[in-house]
Order: C-alpha cells, then structure tokens, then sequence
C-alpha cells in the first residue's frame, strides 16, 4: 500500500486568496519508508506572505522571489501523489488549499476519499488532547527538537512517524533519518524473511514507580503462582 505524508505552508489561511508556498512529502510502502520524498518553495505570484504566517514558518517573501509558481510545479506534485493514500494532520486545511490552486489551473482536484486525517485520529485515539503534532511527538516521545518553526518536509518526517504510532504499526521499524539495517529471519517454513530493526533501540517506557508496582504485585502472587515462571515477571 503507498501512502504519501504531506504538509504545506501558505501565506495565510484564506485559500481563497492566499497561495500555497512550500510542499513535502515522503513515500511510505506498506508503512516504510522507500527514501522518495518531493519538496519545493513555491512563488506565490504576488500574494505577500502574512506577518502571522511568517512567525509561524519564517518563509519570506524574498526567500520565495525566485522559486518556481505552482503552475510550474503543479504535474510533478501530481506524479508524486499519483495513485496514493495522502495524509495529512488537519488535512482539510492542507487540501482546501492544494485543490484551490489547482482549481485555478482547471487540473483534476484531490479527492476526499483519498485522504486521512491524522487530527482525527489523535482525536479519537486520545479524546482529550492535546493532539497537535508536537503534543503527539511528546506523547510518543518522537524527537522534534529541530522543529523551530513550521517546515513542510520536517512536518512530513515527523507526522510519518506519528502516523505510525497511531495506527499501532511498525513504529519500531520505522527510521526516517538513518540507515536501516535488513535482518534475516528464518520462518517454520524454512523460507527467509527480511525484518527490519532500529541501529539504537527505543528508549523503554516504563517509569521506576510502575516498575516497582509491578514488583509488589508479582511478590503478593505467592511462590506458586505461574506468573513467576513469566519472563515478564522480571520487568
């Protein structure tokens, strides 16, 4: 299955008047990803970048004077997302203005039943919130830390990893910034099947107090009871 993490930045939040200024993406197959990305600065053609906007993802006007415009970019985004899921956190706003500037080229609009929403998902996953991408970077402890401003393409990366997260995948085999070593694994039925695994394993999560907790239950358990014969008991 091919799905393709996007974010975008805009000059403002009116698609009907403002104009998309930067677009990433990053590929995933069956939740991995294959290293494709798409990323472009973008013209807004004379539409001035809002002073609110501008605090939020630092890209100027004068940054963006000689990037190419939509039109001249609008076929190879399409080429890119050609045929895959696209997700997207708060994805209404970033497909209202995606089909706004591609309504304006009179090209085919992105579908709805093509997208996911990861708000939504955090928003039923974990009812009361805070579900922004950093929020949700906290909660998974996925490190944000160059995350100082809004970037279409680091938005990207990071939404992948929480995307994962929250549909309870691969999130231990998902690596977006460092090689991924292939492991072979010998199945019952004698073929070999390539896994993946993390150089640097995942940080545990358990705390000391619920390690501790675990303890006091396991001893009132009796020395008879199967859950001392447990590897899990020696947590």
């Amino acid at each position: 299955m091919r799905e393709i993490i996007f974010d975008t930045e805009t000059t403002g939040l009116d698609s009907r008047e403002d104009r998309v200024i930067e677009i990433g993406g990053i590929e995933l197959d069956n939740r991995f990803p294959t290293g494709r990305t798409f990323h472009v600065y973008i013209n807004a053609q004379g539409r001035p970048v809002h002073p609110d906007a501008l605090t939020v993802h630092g890209i100027s006007d004068d940054q963006l004077a000689d990037k190419p415009t939509f039109p001249q970019i609008a076929h190879d985004f399409l080429a890119f997302v050609d045929g895959a899921k696209l997700v997207a956190h708060n994805a209404n706003f970033d497909i209202g203005f995606l089909n706004a500037e591609l309504a304006r080229l009179d090209l085919p609009l992105l579908a709805s039943d093509r997208v996911v929403d990861t708000l939504a998902l955090a928003r039923r996953k974990h009812p009361m919130g805070p579900n922004s991408l950093d929020a949700l970077c906290r909660r998974y402890g996925i490190d944000n830390s160059r995350r100082t401003k809004h970037g279409a393409l680091l938005d990207s990366e990071l939404l992948a990893e929480v995307y994962i997260e929250l549909i309870g995948g691969k999130q231990a085999a998902l690596i977006l910034d460092t090689a991924v070593e292939a492991v072979v694994v010998a199945t019952t039925e004698g073929a070999e099947v390539a896994s993946r695994q993390r150089p640097v394993p995942l940080a545990p999560r358990l705390t000391d107090a619920e390690r501790e907790a675990h303890a006091r239950l396991v001893a009132g358990l009796g020395e008879k009871a199967v859950w001392l014969s447990s590897v899990d008991a020696k947590l």
